[in-house]
């Protein structure tokens, strides 16, 4: 899937990455799409969690391994 922009929050601990992505979705423009990486095991619940919170839109999440992917549309 194309993004606009990639956030690579691997190694990082909850909540890190969620905040990491609001800091970056914050700068994209509406209906651009943000790819996030990361590894803690508690984005897979945090990131759609915030995502649905804030109206953004979650379309699609993957795993990699020990990556977690995530490509969320900015409301």
């Amino acid at each position: 899937m194309e993004s606009n922009k990639v956030l690579n929050a691997e190694g990082l601990a909850c909540p890190m990455p969620v905040v990491k992505a609001k800091k970056e979705i914050d700068n994209l423009n509406t209906g651009d799409i943000l790819e996030i990486h990361a590894t803690d095991k508690g984005a897979a619940s945090n990131i759609p969690a915030w995502t649905k919170s804030s109206g953004h839109e979650l379309l699609q999440q993957d795993n990699e391994g020990e990556t977690l992917k995530f490509w969320i549309k900015k409301a």
